[in-house]
């Protein structure tokens, strides 16, 4: 093998043990908060339905009581063509919650366990929002995005560096990973104050590092807490028209589990 073939096998090595690394010695990890939706009615302590906006990810967000379940240990949402409210102009009527002004999550893992079902226009998604501040400077954080009935799912950063600037690969800001898509899988993502590490189903799948950069700042994430999102979205200009014929179509979300570092560990790194 010669020197330059050498190098190359080390680094595809490299690279393939940094992404099937996880995090997966729990004793670096204490639990600190999660949500099982055990209960028969979505806890409005923590969570609120997310109100129509005017973008393509809420244009038809409902408080619509036939969007949302709380059943068997799942909370689930639906997306469904518009024929129960017939003073609401929207085609179609879909269901979300967040954490916004009531929980927020600094640095720490964040996991999300659920199960997509597909449709023609069907758009899943976990995401960050950051507790204050303008889109995108003040960052975005997509744990999970899928299209349609794609086998694998999105995960990507937003802000001003890689939305006004665009400068989406230096480092690269998103990543596709393969998931389960006929079964129940843990999204997750690890925030520290220098990177945002992803995983699928406990095997790592990117990280965005921080940089130094002058213009903007690249790395907005370290500096406030975010809010979490979960909703089932149809439609829009990145995802495709919606077939009406797919739907009712829902995702089931079995929990959601917030990681704090073991002070332990924390101090001898």
């Amino acid at each position: 093998m010669s020197a330059k073939n050498l190098f190359s096998a080390i680094i595809a090595l490299a690279v393939f043990l940094s992404c099937n690394s996880a995090s997966e010695n729990k004793n670096e990890w204490n639990l600190v908060w999660e949500e099982n939706f055990n209960g028969k009615t979505i806890d409005t302590v923590v969570w609120s339905k997310i109100p129509r906006g005017i973008s393509d990810w809420n244009n038809y967000m409902s408080d619509f009581d036939g969007l949302y379940a709380v059943e068997n240990g799942n909370l689930i949402l639906r997306g469904i063509s518009n024929t129960v409210l017939p003073h609401d102009t929207a085609p179609f009527l879909t269901g979300g919650v967040f954490t916004k002004n009531k929980k927020e999550f600094g640095f720490g893992r964040l996991e999300i366990r659920a199960k997509l079902n597909g449709a023609i226009g069907a758009w899943p998604a976990f995401w960050m929002l950051p507790s204050s501040g303008k889109w995108p400077s003040a960052g975005e954080i997509d744990i999970m995005e899928r299209l349609n009935y794609d086998k694998y799912v999105y995960q990507t950063v937003h802000s001003s560096y890689t939305d006004s600037l665009d400068i989406t690969d230096n480092p690269v800001s998103g990543v596709v990973a393969t998931f389960k898509s006929n079964d129940y899988n843990v999204f997750a993502v690890e925030k520290y104050p220098d990177s945002l590490v992803f995983f699928v189903n406990n095997t790592r799948t990117k990280t965005y590092p921080k940089i130094d950069y002058e213009e903007v700042d690249q790395f907005p994430y370290a500096k406030q807490n975010f809010y979490l999102l979960l909703d089932m979205q149809l439609g829009g200009r990145w995802v495709g028209a919606v077939n009406a014929q797919d739907l009712p179509v829902e995702m089931q979300i079995d929990w959601v589990r917030f990681y704090e570092k073991n002070s332990t560990v924390a101090k001898e790194k």
